[in-house]
């Protein structure tokens, strides 16, 4: 698949920078699995590349709303799965390509949209973006996009996060330690880029296998963690209250819980 084939992900490059960007506006960059399927080719071309870096960044106004509730309750079990594990598959090849990776995040960023900021390498957010895991307040509990959050910011902030289901401010994401730093909307391209530079110095090779290197050694349980929450939430996308979750939200009107 080349950038001209690419529906939902705009890919340029830029000097040692790829930036692959999310194209779905209307859509609240929502992660269909086509839209997946298209960001895992583009950091599998771009990790093929000699470029140092990747950006990954959005349009529009809201950064990632996570899972499409539209493809996603058009599945049944098997299907739930199979576009669990093409999300988990992205996730892990954005830690795994040679390349520093940054998110560069505006708006909000929710459930599987918050999991895509987490696994990037590095993340800085706009003082305007926000975060969350909103399943907690929903029919469909966010199992696999707390599996990289959980790494990033620890056991209680994790648990506020998933269970309240509320969204935190970039300010908070940055003390908390799901991004690297949050700056003013203007100064946003400035300190991604700045970052990305500090963090691309030295030797590639080096940098590839430092990067590689310290995920086998923070993620060793994280492998065990994923096979269980991708289980989980497949599951979890047959039971009544997801059910109920997605098609109030499609449908547009409040829900009415069955449990």
């Amino acid at each position: 698949m080349t950038a001209l084939e690419y529906r939902h992900v705009q890919v340029a490059r830029d000097g040692d920078t790829v930036r692959i960007t999310m194209n779905r506006p209307d859509r609240r960059n929502a992660l269909s699995g086509e839209h997946l399927a298209e960001l895992l080719a583009s950091f599998r071309a771009a990790g093929e590349t000699d470029a140092t870096g990747i950006v990954l960044g959005a349009h529009g106004p809201v950064f990632s709303a996570g899972h499409d509730f539209a493809d996603v309750a058009a599945r049944d079990l098997l299907g739930v799965r199979d576009l669990l594990t093409l999300c988990t598959e992205l996730m892990s090849t954005i830690q795994s390509v040679p390349q520093v990776v940054i998110a560069r995040v505006h708006g909000l960023a929710t459930a599987a949209g918050c999991q895509l900021v987490a696994s990037c390498d590095l993340a800085v957010a706009a003082e305007s973006a926000g975060f969350a895991l909103p399943g907690g307040k929903g029919g469909w509990f966010c199992h696999t996009p707390a599996v990289p959050v959980a790494r990033a910011v620890g056991r209680k902030r994790l648990m506020e996060l998933a269970l309240t289901g509320d969204p935190i401010d970039a300010r908070t994401a940055a003390e908390w330690g799901l991004i690297n730093r949050a700056v003013p909307d203007a100064e946003l391209d400035t300190a991604v880029d700045e970052l990305l530079a500090r963090a691309t110095r030295g030797s590639r090779a080096n940098k590839a296998l430092g990067k590689r290197t310290l995920y086998s050694q923070l993620d060793r349980p994280e492998a065990d963690a994923y096979a269980l929450a991708l289980e989980v939430m497949a599951a979890a996308a047959q039971l009544p209250g997801a059910r109920e979750g997605m098609a109030a939200f499609l449908e547009k009107r409040p829900p009415v819980w069955p449990d």
